[in-house]
């Protein structure tokens, strides 16, 4: 379908005739000078002619697609009606995207002066003007008006809809699926019998658009199908426990089958519900397929599903999150400088302050995040990071998993999601803690900015994530509008936000894992107060999706399910017997500090150990006025510090033995000085008494 009008952004082209093998709908309009680049799409039918050259028409809804109200800039118009409508057809276009096999919107705007033939020779007289060409059209026709006086959006789409149904069935379009109710026959034959694909039945009452848009919604997806019914036979709701419409009922591949239970009963609720089932996801425009992994370690371990509650948040997941990074991703650096160091620092502040894990998790962190703190070097080799990490101080109480464990990020092949996923679920963790506890951060130099947890993600993604198309979108999204969070509110659902941004672009992608496609998150089935409908288009309730952000993220709603523990014979490793045993897998970060004393030493071994590896491997200590050491004296002083068990550096033994040699002579001074006198007094008191 073409629809005009005036379009936003870098709209594109289209000709009516070419695209004959869908409905279009055109909307024309009067809108000034200047409507902006022009990109024809491909032609689609084949063998499609048209006898007298086709209007041009800018697609619609690609200026409505991509940042939604930013691209609603529009060229100054002779026509007010049309600038008013804009808006809405944008929306139209926007809202009905999924359904473009079949029907397409687009625009074509008269007040061009490259396009005054082409109004004429279709007759266009008033702006706007609403045209529909059906699809298969082989003669020149100017295409019908539309010439309803409400142009609400609903009532569009309505139109669109009966605009489909009114096609011969010979000339339907074949992307487009029957928008015809089914009779009852039909639905209890589908009953107990295994399918390849889903099938969903909407019961409506006559006068419902609802099942035809969720129809249209979902045919560009595979593995389901979807029909209507009305809600004429009694027997059958009663049968099938419907007592109100409109109500979705759900058939399952191996024939098990439901009513769906949807709080809100909305078109948008119920295609979202549906496009998140497992193996249903957007068609590819190729066929093509992951390459399979093969001859793997990894592969040729079994792997047993995790039964995970989607509303619940795994410490698993962020744990497993946490081993990948420190272990595997900063891994790919040998040595942490200058920006990426003070990334690194800052990312470990935020995630001691703020990660609501294990104690002994937590302690890492924070141990992790002192010793940082302490070392006075602009350079810190990767090496004795994971040492740190890896427990070789022997520091009591402290551990994280060497393994990943996916539970809510698990793939159905191992490598689709899992880190990546956790890596969202991470971040999403640390902006909701830092806005539930805004105290958190004080005395750490990152207190009073809102942002700042984006910003060290955005750093950390830039320096160190290994996708950097991913990160190169990413950094798009964040020069766009991240400046403009004002809040730590604002800036749970700025994330949240884009992580939905992300999922549409990646729906259908050859990366989406099948069994969890893409969609929109929230879905209504976990949250349905997030999604409204105004107007008859989905909108969401942000204030509820914050208040579901904040509870879902919440310390109270983590499981600790396949936490992996201490004990585990594949977590204790060599050198690892000074660990403490977690006897509380759900034990949370108590505020404890009554090993800190202690560990202090463990602390500045590692320290000591860190100088040490800077001076054999790159020279003298920046700014520290000494030369290098060799290694036999390197091994020597380590001897030394191992024996009297203080854990002092090179720097720290060179100001002890000038303490020494110091407080020696004062000492010496000090001797010979009352020494003196006292010969003094000798001499005086035995003349006295001659």
């Amino acid at each position: 379908m073409a629809a005009g009008g005036e379009g936003g952004g870098r709209p594109a082209a289209l000709q009516v005739r070419p695209l004959l093998g869908k409905g279009h709908v055109a909307l024309c309009g009067r809108c000034g000078a200047g409507g902006g680049r022009r990109h024809r799409f491909p032609q689609r039918a084949a063998g499609a002619s048209s006898p007298r050259s086709p209007p041009q028409l800018r697609d619609a809804e690609r200026g409505a697609t991509g940042a939604g109200s930013r691209q609603g800039r529009h060229a100054r118009s002779s026509c007010g009606h049309c600038i008013a409508f804009a808006p809405t057809w944008r929306a139209l276009a926007g809202d009905v995207k999924d359904w473009e096999s079949a029907i397409r919107v687009g625009v074509l705007d008269c007040g061009e002066e490259e396009n005054y033939e082409t109004c004429k020779e279709y007759g266009i007289h008033y702006y706007p003007t609403f045209r529909y060409f059906k699809a298969f059209t082989k003669q020149f026709t100017t295409g019908e008006n539309y010439k309803g006086a409400d142009r609400e959006l609903q009532t569009v789409r309505q139109m669109m809809i009966d605009f489909l149904q009114n096609h011969s069935q010979e000339l339907r379009p074949p992307a487009c699926p029957p928008l015809e109710p089914v009779l009852s026959s039909d639905i209890t034959s589908l009953f107990d019998k295994n399918s390849h694909h889903y099938t969903a039945v909407v019961f409506e009452s006559n006068n419902s658009y609802v099942g035809r848009e969720v129809i249209l919604d979902l045919i560009q997806y595979e593995n389901i199908i979807v029909k209507r019914a009305l809600n004429f036979d009694k027997l059958l709701l009663e049968k099938l426990g419907i007592t109100s419409v409109p109500s979705c009922y759900l058939i399952h591949p191996n024939g098990s089958h439901g009513l769906i239970n949807i709080l809100k009963p909305l078109r948008s609720s119920f295609s979202s519900y549906l496009k998140s089932l497992p193996g249903v996801r957007k068609k590819l425009l190729l066929p093509l397929q992951l390459p399979v992994q093969e001859n793997k370690e990894e592969s040729m371990e079994i792997k047993v599903w995790k039964e995970f509650d989607k509303s619940k948040l795994y410490m698993a997941d962020l744990e497993s999150g946490l081993h990948y990074l420190l272990r595997v991703e900063l891994a790919t650096h040998k040595t942490l400088e200058g920006a990426e160091l003070k990334t690194f620092k800052d990312f470990v502040t935020i995630s001691a302050k703020l990660f609501p894990g294990r104690q002994p998790v937590v302690k890492l962190l924070e141990t992790l995040q002192e010793w940082l703190v302490s070392l006075p070097l602009d350079k810190i080799p990767y090496d004795a990071i994971l040492d740190l990490v890896n427990n070789k101080m022997r520091i009591s109480g402290i551990f994280l998993t060497k393994k990943v464990q996916w539970v809510g990020c698990q793939g159905s092949r191992p490598e689709l999601r899992g880190y990546t996923c956790s890596l969202w679920k991470l971040f999403h963790t640390l902006t909701v803690q830092a806005a539930l506890r805004p105290k958190a951060l004080l005395n750490t130099g990152l207190e009073d900015n809102p942002q700042i947890v984006l910003q060290i993600m955005r750093r950390y993604i830039h320096h160190f994530f290994g996708c950097k198309a991913c990160a190169q979108h990413f950094e798009e999204m964040a020069k766009e509008s991240m400046d403009s969070i004002k809040t730590l509110d604002k800036a749970v659902l700025w994330l949240w936000e884009k992580h939905n941004v992300v999922n549409n672009r990646l729906a259908g992608d050859l990366t989406e894992d099948p069994k969890f496609p893409k969609v929109q998150w929230p879905t209504p089935d976990i949250c349905p107060a997030c999604h409204e409908e105004i107007k008859g288009l989905h909108s969401w309730n942000e204030a509820q999706v914050l208040q579901f952000m904040k509870d879902h993220y919440n310390s109270e709603n983590i499981l600790y399910k396949y936490t992996a523990s201490q004990t585990d014979s594949s977590e204790t490793e060599q050198g690892d017997t000074g660990e403490v045993k977690d006897k509380n897998p759900l034990k949370k970060p108590s505020g404890n500090r009554e090993n800190k004393i202690q560990d202090k030493e463990n602390i500045l071994d590692s320290e000591s150990q860190v100088l040490d590896k800077l001076v054999a491997n790159h020279g003298p200590v920046k700014d520290s006025g000494k030369s290098a050491v060799g290694s036999a004296g390197l091994k020597e002083t380590k001897q030394a510090v191992s024996f009297l068990g203080i854990g002092f550096s090179n720097i720290d033994m060179s100001l002890c033995v000038i303490l020494y040699v110091a407080s020696s002579l004062f000492l010496m001074i000090m001797y010979f000085f009352f020494r003196m006198r006292s010969k003094r007094w000798k001499v005086k008191y035995y003349r006295s008494s001659v």
